[in-house]
């Protein structure tokens, strides 16, 4: 499998959780933390980043292609499946 096509879909999966995450903390259902979506935005960004260090250590620097590799191949899917999820959840749950 290419390293694009892995790098994505480690990142869709990731983004899946952190969609859930992301609505967990948007609505108040972790009542520790109460309702507040600066935190589910954080927590997704954070998501996305440990994200790209793992990728980064399992493909290594030159294979990921830089900046230019992990935006296209690992930002953007990662971006729109988690707003994706989020926004269903929210709109559906």
């Amino acid at each position: 499998m290419d390293i694009e096509v892995k790098l994505t879909s480690i990142h869709a999966a990731l983004a899946i959780v952190a969609g859930a995450i992301s609505y967990l903390l948007s609505t108040g259902a972790i009542s520790a933390l109460g309702k507040n979506e600066f935190l589910a935005v954080l927590g997704g960004l954070l998501i996305l980043y440990l994200t790209g260090q793992l990728s980064e250590r399992l493909f290594g620097k030159e294979a990921v292609g830089g900046m230019k590799g992990w935006l296209w191949s690992g930002i953007l899917p990662f971006f729109f499946v988690w707003v994706l999820v989020w926004v269903m959840m929210y709109n559906l749950l």
